[in-house]
């Protein structure tokens, strides 16, 4: 029975629910992140995607068997190995759609709309909008695009649009990556559209929108006020340093954006570790670290100061 539990949580593959965290983008932004009942609706919602992620998931595996059987990693998979028949993969599918849509429309009418969206997005990309180079990439972006505009609806909050522009960059850049690492690795014959790809035009795609994503977080530094919460320090730091909320110290970051975007792509190139993102995320201590610290700024910044 606990090894069943295992293997069920493998085929939801909850190691990459930490993509469903960018629903929590509008509270943080926000100034909102310790007002609970809006941090216990938000977290709501990310229960509510981690659903839906994990539906689209064990459809796509059902979809890709073939494929994943080939793959040297992926062949591994309860689905691809066996462990979980087509059958109960099929089943599981339509409980966890439904399941996952009920709850949606429990919390408000936009927001079921929002995940019927993302769930259909994510059949059709399945079905057919991953056989198209391009247009797969694209799709997966729309995806945390859908998630972010999730967190808005839960929380009441507007994401700035230069923010929302980085999220949209940033992921498809980490898609372009993703799909490099996969040509690179294990060639054409595990994916479909792989064999549309050539190397050099997912270089084109990864540059532009690491570029793009560094452009977009720049601006928004320097364009948008960060919410100013009144803290204990507020009083002392508004005496001391007169004029310090109307600097653009949110632009502190823009390095550590530069550098981690930078190190995803060294572990790409160098160590072609770009296919699975939330294990570089997870694991690698120098962008674990810069991470850290870009958080610590961003909090602070909007928190404490």
């Amino acid at each position: 029975m606990k090894k069943k539990f295992f293997v069920l949580l493998r085929a939801l593959r909850v190691s990459q629910w930490v993509k469903n965290l960018v629903v929590f983008t509008a509270i943080i932004f926000s100034g909102k992140l310790f007002d609970w009942p809006i941090f216990v609706n938000t977290l709501y919602a990310f229960f509510i995607f981690c659903l839906l992620s994990s539906t689209s998931y064990v459809l796509n595996d059902i979809i890709d068997y073939p494929y994943d059987r080939k793959h040297k990693i992926k062949r591994y998979r309860p689905i691809a190995s066996g462990e979980i028949s087509l059958q109960q993969a099929s089943f599981l599918v339509f409980v966890l759609t439904l399941g996952s849509l009920i709850l949606s429309l429990f919390f408000s009418m936009p927001f079921f709309l929002l995940s019927l969206v993302f769930i259909l997005l994510h059949f059709f990309y399945s079905l057919y909008l991953k056989k198209h180079p391009t247009i797969d990439i694209f799709t997966i972006s729309f995806s945390f695009m859908i998630r972010t505009f999730a967190g808005e609806v839960a929380s009441g909050f507007h994401i700035p649009i230069w923010l929302v522009l980085t999220i949209f960059f940033i992921s498809l850049f980490m898609a372009s990556v993703k799909r490099h690492a996969e040509l690179v690795t294990h060639g054409a014959e595990t994916r479909e559209s792989l064999f549309l790809y050539k190397e050099h035009y997912l270089d084109f795609l990864t540059q532009t929108f690491a570029a793009a994503t560094i452009l977009a977080y720049a601006t928004y530094t320097y364009v948008e006020k960060p919410p100013q919460i009144q803290t204990m320090f507020s009083s002392f730091i508004s005496e001391a340093f007169p004029g310090f909320e109307a600097r653009k110290w949110m632009m502190l970051s823009i390095p550590l954006v530069v550098y981690g975007i930078a190190r995803y792509a060294q572990l790409l190139y160098e160590k072609e570790e770009g296919e699975r993102p939330e294990k570089l995320i997870t694991t690698d201590i120098p962008l674990i670290i810069t991470i850290g610290l870009w958080g610590a700024i961003v909090i602070s910044l909007i928190y404490v100061l």
